[in-house]
Order: C-alpha cells, then sequence, then structure tokens
C-alpha cells in the first residue's frame, strides 16, 4: 500500500512540477516580448578583428558605429556610419544588395549598444548582419587607426557633409 501510495504521489508530484515549468517558460517568453526582446535577432554572428581588417581592406564592409555622437567625433572605425545620426535615413545609406556585409559595433564586449544597429538592418532585409564584439576598445587596443568627426551642433551630422543642416 505504502509503494503504490509513494507512487502516486511521485506522479502527481512530476505532473505539477512540469506544469510549473511550463507556465514559468510561458512567463519568461511573454516577459521578453514586452521588453522587446527577440532571441532570434538577439543572435547577431560575430566577425573578429582580422576578418573585419580584410572586409575593410576589400572594401566590402558598411560599418555601423552605434556608440553616440560624442564617442563617434572622438574617434571611430574609419569610414564607419554614425548610427545616432544615420538611422532615421539607414535604408538610403546602406547598401542596395541586401546580401552584404553589415557590422554593427559599440564601446566593447560588454556593451549592448549594437543591437541597435544590427536589429536596424536586418529589419530592412539585411542578411549578411555581424557584430565585432571588440568595439571601438578593441579597435584601440589593437593600435588600429580611428577617424574623428567635427559634428555639427545643431543636426549632429558630420559638418561640410551633404547631410549637415548648414549645407541645404
Amino acid at each position: 500500500m505504502k509503494t503504490i501510495l509513494c507512487g502516486v504521489m511521485t506522479l502527481a508530484l512530476a505532473f505539477l512540477s512540469g506544469q510549473l515549468m511550463a507556465q514559468t517558460a510561458a512567463a519568461g517568453a511573454d516577459q521578453a516580448k514586452a521588453a522587446g526582446v527577440d532571441k532570434a535577432k538577439a543572435d547577431v554572428p560575430e566577425i573578429s578583428l582580422a576578418e573585419l581588417k580584410q572586409a575593410i581592406a576589400d572594401k566590402t564592409v558598411t560599418l555601423l558605429d552605434c556608440n553616440g555622437n560624442e564617442s563617434y567625433a572622438k574617434g571611430h572605425i574609419p569610414g564607419a556610419l554614425n548610427f545616432e545620426t544615420a538611422k532615421a535615413a539607414l535604408a538610403d545609406k546602406l547598401p542596395k544588395e541586401k546580401a552584404a556585409l553589415v557590422v554593427a559595433y559599440c564601446g566593447g564586449p560588454k556593451c549592448g549598444a549594437y543591437k541597435a544597429g544590427a536589429e536596424a538592418a536586418a529589419k530592412l532585409g539585411y542578411t549578411n548582419v555581424k557584430h565585432f564584439s571588440g568595439g571601438i576598445t578593441g579597435w584601440k587596443e589593437a593600435k588600429e587607426t580611428l577617424e574623428t568627426a567635427d559634428l555639427c551642433k545643431k543636426c549632429g551630422q558630420v559638418k561640410g557633409s551633404g547631410d549637415c543642416c548648414k549645407a541645404k
């Protein structure tokens, strides 16, 4: 009798435990969705420093600096777009070919600002979006060249560029 009772209780606990785990998982998924986190979008493939340098040398990459205006002005990877000012017209700034390599980066391995740039490119249909996790910190540590920019205080665009409010 004790054996049967123990068996029934074990089955009941296992069933209730499974139900609780399913509810917890569903609640977690709902919270992530409410917070705007899409796991598929968050999984952006990495690109190494060597691969990035080669793509830059081959002129086969569009870089998105997601560090913000102040950081972009102080120093960014040469040729990078300032995502903060480019995001409004990003479709016009990125290559027409949707399979083109687009690399988003931010401050470094612990920074998540790159996600906004990567997700924006993916939403526009780009299929080869990658993340340089070393970011501007890793680029500097590798003693690579930085490019600086003189930004317009009014519009945030590079002074003298066609996008600057003063050029219009």
